[in-house]
C-alpha cells in the first residue's frame, strides 16, 4: 500500500495536531514547564465580631464577646502549597530580608496567627520560629522561607480586627526560576485540579478521536490491486534508455500483485527485438514471457511482433559544459557527425577538439537521432577509447558505446564532447547540459501542448511475440504499464503515456 497518499496524510496531521493541542493545554495550565510555583488561596474568611457595619447579626460568646476590639475582628483561613512540578528549597526565596514570602491584609490588624499542616509534613513546623524571620507587625504579616516538596502545604489561621470581611488579601515575595500567584478557591482540603473536569474530559475525547480516525485511515488499505494480476516470471529486454522506467514499475507491480517477478534486462532496442524474435522462433507453442521495448517502431518484415504504444520520449543532443553553445541547427549537427567540423572553434566555440560519442548499432537512441536528425547513418568509428583516434585519416574522435549510461559519464569528463541521451537522464547528469535544436528546446511539456516542432523524439514501443494469453504476467503487465499506475511512473521520468488524453493524438500522429 502507498500510505504516503494526501488522505492519509491529512489523518496523520489532524492527530499530530490534535496531540499537541492537547499538549499545549498543559502547558497553557501550568504556565510553564517545570517552573517552581507557590500558589496561595483564601480559604476563610468570616466575622467574629458583631459585624454591626455590614448589617449582619453575630451571635458570639466568650472571650469573642468579651476582648477588647473584638466587635470588627475576623478570622481568615490561609492556604499556601507547592502547585508546581518541582520542589523548593530555602535557597530558592529571593527576596533580601530573612523571612521568604509576606501576606498583607489591606484595611486590618493582625491581632494573632496559628499555623496547620497536614500530619505527615510536621517538620514544616520547625521553620516557622522568630529566629527565622516568622512574625506580624500592623497588617503585614512575614512567612519563614519554608521548603516545600511538589504538592506539600501548610495553612495560617490569622485572628484580625478593624476592617470588613472580604478586603484585599495579597501574598507576594520572589522565588527562583518561579512564581507567587493565587489560585482559585477551593474547599478548605481540596488539591485544585489540573484541569477543570470538562476540559479533561474534552482533551481525552478529542485525543482519541483523531489517533483512532489516523489509524483506521492508515492501516485501512483503500487501494484496489491492478485488474488481472498474475503470477510467475517475466523478463523485460531492449531500450536502454527507457529502462529506468521499467525497472520502477517492476517494483510496484510486484508490490501490488503477489507471486510475479519482473526483470529487467536492457542491452539495446535492436538487440531487444533480436531476442524476442529469436525466443519467440524457438518457443514451442504461444509467446515467451519476453517483452521487448524499442525506442522506435520495428524492423521491416517482422509481422510475428505485436506492437504497443507505450509513450512519446524525448531525446537531446548534450555537449560537455566547457562548450558554452546552447542550440545548434540540424545543418550544422549533420556537418557535425558527417566529420566536417573537427573543432568548436569553427562553431563560435572554444579551441577544442570535436569529439563524437555515439550509442552502438544496437541503441534504439542512435536510431532515432539518425532517423530523426541526421537522416542518414553516421560515420564510421574511429575510437575504442572516445579519446585517440585509431586511424589518422580519420577527420574527427568517434567512439560507440553500450548505454545511454555510459554516453553521459563520457561526454561529462570529455573536453569537447558531444553525445545524445534520453532527456530526463540527460537533464539529471552533471558536466554537461542539453542542446536546442532549430531553436526549439528538448520539452515534453511544450510537445505536449503542441507548442514544439522538436525533432528529436519517438514512440517508445513494446513488443511481444505475438499476442499472450489474456491470464499470462506478460498481458497483465503491459496493461498495468500503459494503462495502469505505470502512466504515473512514465511521467515521473518525463515520458508522455501514450494512453493519456494529449498521448493519444500524439502516437497515432507520430507512427
Amino acid at each position: 500500500m502507498d500510505w504516503l497518499n494526501a488522505e492519509n496524510v491529512v489523518a496523520i496531521g489532524t492527530a499530530v495536531l490534535g496531540i499537541a493541542a492537547s499538549g499545549v493545554m498543559v502547558w497553557y495550565e501550568r504556565r510553564v514547564p517545570r517552573r517552581k510555583r507557590i500558589g496561595y488561596r483564601v480559604q476563610m474568611d468570616n466575622p467574629i465580631g458583631d459585624d454591626a457595619r455590614s448589617g449582619r447579626a453575630n451571635r458570639r460568646l466568650g472571650l469573642f464577646d468579651e476582648t477588647p476590639n473584638m466587635a470588627d475582628a475576623t478570622l481568615v483561613l490561609l492556604r499556601i502549597e507547592n502547585d508546581g512540578s518541582q520542589g523548593i528549597a530555602r535557597d530558592d526565596y529571593t527576596g533580601p530580608e530573612r523571612h521568604g514570602l509576606t501576606a498583607v491584609f489591606t484595611g486590618r490588624a493582625i491581632r494573632g496567627v496559628s499555623v496547620t499542616q497536614p500530619t505527615d509534613t510536621d517538620h514544616l513546623m520547625d521553620h516557622f520560629t522568630a529566629d527565622r524571620g516568622f512574625g506580624y507587625d500592623g497588617n503585614t504579616l512575614r512567612i519563614p522561607r519554608v521548603p516545600l516538596n511538589r504538592g506539600d502545604h501548610f495553612k495560617l489561621l490569622v485572628l484580625l480586627s478593624g476592617g470588613d470581611v472580604g478586603h484585599g488579601i495579597r501574598l507576594y515575595g520572589g522565588l527562583r526560576d518561579g512564581e507567587v500567584h493565587p489560585n482559585r478557591s477551593a474547599t478548605p482540603d481540596d488539591t485544585p485540579p489540573l484541569f477543570s473536569r470538562a476540559a479533561r474530559l474534552i482533551s481525552l475525547m478529542l485525543t482519541l478521536s483523531v489517533v483512532t480516525l489516523a489509524t483506521i485511515v492508515v492501516v485501512r488499505d483503500d487501494t484496489p490491486p491492478p485488474i488481472g494480476c498474475e503470477r510467475g516470471t517475466l523478463t523485460v529486454t531492449g531500450s536502454t534508455a527507457f529502462a529506468p522506467v521499467v525497472r520502477e514499475v517492476a517494483r510496484a507491480y510486484a508490490e501490488d500483485c503477489e507471486g510475479a517477478s519482473v526483470t529487467v534486462d536492457a542491452h539495446g532496442s535492436t538487440a531487444g527485438i533480436r531476442e524476442l524474435t529469436d525466443d519467440g522462433a524457438g518457443a514451442k507453442k504461444g509467446s515467451p514471457p519476453l517483452i521487448a521495448l524499442s525506442d522506435g517502431p520495428k524492423p521491416a518484415g517482422l509481422e510475428e511482433l505485436r506492437e504497443n504504444r507505450v509513450a512519446v520520449s524525448v531525446f537531446a543532443l548534450v555537449v560537455n559544459d566547457d562548450i558554452p553553445l546552447k542550440n545548434l541547427s540540424t545543418t550544422v549537427v549533420r556537418r557535425l557527425y558527417r566529420g566536417e567540423i573537427a573543432n568548436w572553434t569553427q562553431l563560435g566555440g572554444p579551441d577544442l577538439p570535436v569529439v563524437l560519442v555515439s550509442r552502438d548499432a544496437n541503441s534504439g537512441t542512435r536510431q532515432v537521432f539518425q532517423r530523426r536528425v541526421l537522416g542518414r547513418g553516421e560515420i564510421e568509428n574511429s575510437s575504442a577509447d572516445c579519446a585517440h583516434k585509431d586511424y589518422p585519416s580519420s577527420p574527427v574522435v568517434r567512439c560507440e558505446l553500450d548505454s545511454t549510461e555510459q554516453v553521459l559519464s563520457t561526454v561529462a569528463a570529455t573536453p569537447g564532447a558531444v553525445g545524445y541521451s534520453e532527456l530526463n537522464l540527460a537533464d539529471r547528469a552533471k558536466g554537461l547540459h542539453p542542446l536546442d535544436l532549430d531553436g526549439e528546446p528538448p520539452s515534453v511539456d511544450a510537445i505536449e501542448h503542441g507548442t514544439s516542432h522538436y525533432p528529436y523524439r519517438e514512440i517508445e514501443y513494446a513488443y511481444t511475440y505475438g499476442r499472450p494469453p489474456a491470464d499470462s504476467l506478460a498481458s497483465s503487465f503491459l496493461t498495468y504499464l500503459t494503462r495502469g499506475n505505470g502512466q504515473d511512473v512514465i511521467r515521473t521520468h518525463g515520458h508522455l503515456p501514450c494512453w493519456s488524453p494529449e498521448g493519444l493524438k500524439l502516437c497515432a500522429d507520430q507512427g
